[in-house]
């Protein structure tokens, strides 16, 4: 029998502290209601562009990996596995940027 999928979700608990109240728990609901545009952010500085000169994207993204068995051209595999160790990192790379591709268009 196959597995369900895992979710992909992440959610953290806030344990230390008090729990919160009633009010704050209907207040964060409210919140959560709210449209992103309809959300009064105006107390917030932004951020100048300095800020982000040391920024990296994905530095922190780990996608959740599911192992799988592939059927692959013996003369492709030769040129994966040529090119060094981590070839099947490399087999998920080129799929990544095909499929990133794809959802650009």
């Amino acid at each position: 029998m196959k597995k369900p999928a895992k979710s992909k979700t992440v959610t953290y608990e806030l344990t230390a502290g008090r729990p919160l109240t009633a009010r704050q728990k209907r207040e964060i609901r409210a919140l959560a209601q709210k449209p992103e545009r309809a959300v009064d952010t105006s107390d917030i500085p932004e951020l100048p562009p300095s800020a982000w000169k040391n920024a990296v994207r994905g530095k922190w993204y780990r996608p959740v990996k599911q192992p799988v068995s592939i059927r692959l051209d013996a003369d492709v595999l030769a040129w994966l596995k040529g090119q060094g160790s981590g070839y099947q990192t490399k087999v998920n790379m080129l799929l990544r940027e095909k499929m990133l591709e794809e959802i650009r268009k």
